[in-house]
């Protein structure tokens, strides 16, 4: 779509600081996808040069640049069992395949443009919050924050971003990375958006479980557990952490289905990490 309000397009290594109107770009999936009246200028993230991916001490860090097809065919280090499982499908295979969007979106999207456009079926956004994700946040006046990004995204399509803030990295820790995971994504239809999803993060060391639901939420909710619990407990657990109000309600799935679904994916991934545990 033609954007006819923007007048200039600058990299954004030639910023000369921010002002109303501005708009970061990287992908432009979302920028491009529908009207965007109250922009005038674009400031383009593409050259600025950063690595999509980069093995650390600390674990993973991926560029809020990286796109989707970079980041689905990286191939992690022997032991991150969260994305090299023995066998099936990677998380991250799977979160990438949750966008149910052709090559062309995946070679342009990136990892930080779908989480600070903050959807609640934004695929990054389940897949870094799972794995304890932390992003930097920096001002502009250079200024850096360090958030999690569980904690990034506060509503349908709201953010903690400040004006003018940019998203430019998601660090994903190790110990994350060499957990076991369970996944579960439920739509109504067979490649609709996705109206419940759901991943089960078992700690190896410790044997805790952290639970983090999206999708169906109007933001990322997290539920810890110092074990697997019983189905009992889960239940209370997930009832007590999502009140009604905070299911999402839209022509992708009703509050009341979203909810069923969400309890039920939930005590699917219980069972499944369970049996691993035996």
């Amino acid at each position: 779509m033609d954007l006819d309000t923007v007048t200039e397009i600058r990299s954004a290594r030639e910023l000369d600081g921010w002002r109303p109107g501005d708009a970061w770009l990287a992908g432009g999936t979302f920028l491009f996808s529908e009207p965007q009246p109250h922009l005038t200028r674009l400031l383009d993230l593409s050259d600025m040069g950063w690595a999509p991916l980069e093995v650390t001490d600390r674990g993973l860090e991926i560029a809020a640049t990286c796109t989707v097809a970079e980041l689905a065919r990286f191939v992690p280090p022997a032991g991150w069992t969260a994305v090299r499982p023995a066998t099936g499908p990677s998380l991250v295979e799977q979160c990438c395949h949750s966008f149910v969007a052709s090559f062309k979106i995946w070679t342009m999207a990136t990892v930080g443009g779908n989480i600070c456009n903050a959807l609640p079926a934004g695929p990054m956004i389940s897949l870094t919050a799972a794995l304890e994700g932390t992003a930097t946040l920096v001002a502009p006046d250079g200024a850096r924050r360090f958030v999690p990004v569980a904690d990034v995204v506060t509503g349908v399509g709201t953010t903690v971003l400040s004006d003018g803030e940019l998203l430019r990295s998601v660090t994903l820790p190790t110990s994350a990375l060499r957990s076991t995971t369970a996944f579960r994504q439920a739509s109504l239809y067979p490649v609709g958006r996705s109206g419940a999803l759901l991943i089960g993060r078992l700690d190896p060391l410790e044997g805790s479980l952290t639970l983090t639901v999206t999708a169906s939420t109007v933001r990322p909710v997290q539920l810890r557990f110092g074990r697997v619990p019983d189905a009992g407990t889960l239940a209370a657990a997930v009832a007590e952490a999502i009140p009604a109000q905070a299911y999402v309600d839209d022509v992708h799935g009703l509050p009341a289905w979203r909810r069923h679904m969400t309890r039920r994916l939930a005590e699917e991934i219980r069972r499944e990490l369970e049996e691993g545990t035996r």
